[in-house]
């Protein structure tokens, strides 16, 4: 409703005082030129808002200006209730404040909305671990935290993947929780890297501090970090024919087999299926665990290769006794 989107507009300006029309427009999901005629009615309405021109101009709210509605909706406060992830809010020493909080916002709100906010909590819980659950050591969080929030470069001690380790003066940007592994992001020499906690062996904060790319935003960075990562991954394209009730055991792999292409069933009820593996030996290794049921119909080297496997588990089986 247009109201609401007034009422977020108002709200966004009064925490960050300057925004593009752009800006508002991206975080509202809504054209720029919606926003225009937005803006234009809140200058209608008497709110004294203003628009200043060049490279860090934008829409500007003055600071005496402040507003008193902070009504929340329902769906607005079953968010705010959902169940926030226990161990991340514990990596970073914010579990005690996070339910205290909690406690207070509950205690504030009408009988009627306490009573939504809490049917959420009790019905929908977010966990942002696998199955596999990766148990990660990150000592060096706590400084890391810190040095994040209160802008300040860190020299760190970091072990890379192949286990060279190497110092580092970094200028600290953010902290990414993805699933239960943390991630830092910093800017080293003018370029942005991503460190993964648990290798930082030490972090000594330093009394320097560092001024803030003003342009920086961490979700964005992150989306096209990770979009540029997957991008980047080692890719073996195979393709299987299988029969259509078993697609889903292939599907259920997750990050083992990337399902890029399913066909329509053939008349005798098979499917073909394009899935692209990092490596042949881990597109070898999948395929054998399917068992007679799947077909490899390319490439040719991959049919060669599982033949020859199999040939020498069954002259193995062959020769030893079972016991």
């Amino acid at each position: 409703m247009r109201a609401d989107r007034l009422l977020s507009i108002l709200l966004l300006l009064q925490v960050h005082r300057r925004m593009t029309a752009g800006e508002l427009a991206r975080r509202l999901e809504v054209s720029a030129r919606t926003i225009q005629r937005d803006l234009e009615a809140l200058c209608t309405a008497g709110v004294p808002l203003y628009a200043e021109r060049g490279k860090a101009g934008g829409w500007v709210l003055p600071e005496p200006f402040r507003t008193n509605l902070t009504g929340l909706t329902e769906a607005e406060l079953q968010t705010l209730f959902l169940s926030t992830p226990a161990r991340l809010l514990a990596d970073l020493g914010m579990k005690q404040a996070s339910e205290a909080a909690l406690i207070k916002l509950r205690a504030t709100l009408p009988r009627g909305q306490r009573q939504g906010a809490e049917h959420a909590r009790q019905r929908i819980l977010v966990d942002p671990s696998g199955w596999k659950r990766a148990e990660e050591q990150v000592p060096a969080l706590a400084a890391l935290q810190e040095a994040v929030w209160q802008d300040r470069t860190v020299r760190l001690v970091y072990v890379r993947s192949d286990g060279t380790t190497v110092e580092r003066l970094v200028e600290p940007l953010g902290l990414v929780a993805k699933g239960s592994l943390w991630y830092l992001i910093a800017r080293v020499e003018d370029a942005l890297r991503t460190y993964r906690v648990s290798r930082v062996q030490a972090a000594e904060v330093t009394g320097e501090s560092f001024e803030r790319p003003d342009d920086f935003d961490l979700t964005a960075y992150w989306e096209q970090s990770s979009a540029a990562f997957v991008a980047a991954l080692p890719r073996y394209s195979v393709t299987l024919r299988l029969p259509a009730e078993d697609v889903q055991m292939v599907a259920r792999l997750g990050g083992r087999a990337r399902v890029e292409e399913i066909a329509e069933p053939d008349v005798d009820g098979t499917v073909m299926m394009r899935v692209m593996f990092d490596t042949e030996a881990e597109a070898c290794g999948c395929v054998l665990s399917f068992g007679a049921g799947v077909e490899i119909v390319e490439p040719e080297e991959l049919r060669e290769r599982v033949v020859k496997l199999a040939a020498e588990i069954l002259r193995h089986y062959q020769v030893q006794p079972i016991l």
